[in-house]
Formats: structure tokens, C-alpha cells, sequence
């Protein structure tokens, strides 16, 4: 299986306050380059392309040396509702009146059931 990442919008890339190409990903989760490109085969992790270079994933992803707990499991949702990586980032980083702040705000607070329920709404 082959990685493909989408290449991002401007409008979603300004989302995303902070990005880590997979080398920075795989310093941080002190994890091989190649476990960190395999966490974005197995969509553990979105990435995308941002200008000519490789895959680059928002920081916030990562909590200490760990994926943010709920997170694969909403990206596996979203995915699975038809959004593809690009509408997936934007889905977790706008901003919803109703939760606190973006989704990916609410995953990192500990309500990642409570997003994760919102997603598989969007599949019907």
C-alpha cells in the first residue's frame, strides 16, 4: 500500500497554527521515520502536502510522546463518512459554538467521545 497525501488548501492550511513534517513526527513519538509514515498509512494521523515538500501533520496531533487519545478513532469516522484527509483536517479545526473552541480542541480537552459521536453523524 502506498502513501498518497493530498495537498492542502490555503484556507485549511490556515487552520493549523503549527506543522511537523514526518521526521519531526518520529523525533517527538521517538518512533522510526518509517513507523510515523505507517501511523499516516494506517490514517492513526492525517497529513498532507503543504508546497512542493513531503507529508507535513499539525502538531496538535501529538500530546507528550503519544497520538492524542480519540484521535485515530475520529479520523477513522470522518474517512469513513466520505471526507477525504484535506476535509477531515478542516472538519477537526473549525472552530464550533457549541464545543470549546474546534473539534480537535475538544479531543485534546478529553471530550473525544462526545466528537467522535458528531462525526458519525455526519455519515447519516
Amino acid at each position: 500500500m502506498t502513501l498518497t497525501v493530498a495537498q492542502i488548501d490555503r484556507e485549511t492550511e490556515q487552520l493549523v497554527s503549527e506543522w511537523l513534517t514526518l521526521p519531526e513526527v518520529a523525533e517527538r513519538l521517538e518512533i522510526t521515520p518509517a513507523r510515523a509514515k505507517q501511523l499516516l498509512k494506517d490514517h492513526k494521523l492525517l497529513g498532507v502536502r503543504r508546497g512542493g515538500g513531503g507529508p507535513q501533520v499539525p502538531a496538535v496531533f501529538l500530546h507528550g510522546k503519544e497520538v492524542v487519545k480519540g484521535l485515530p478513532g475520529t479520523i477513522t469516522v470522518l474517512l469513513d463518512a466520505g471526507f477525504d484527509e484535506v476535509e477531515a483536517l478542516r472538519w477537526l479545526f473549525t472552530p464550533d459554538d457549541s464545543l470549546p473552541g474546534s473539534p480537535i480542541e475538544a479531543i485534546r480537552a478529553g471530550r473525544h467521545t462526545e466528537v467522535k459521536r458528531r462525526a458519525q453523524a455526519l455519515a447519516f
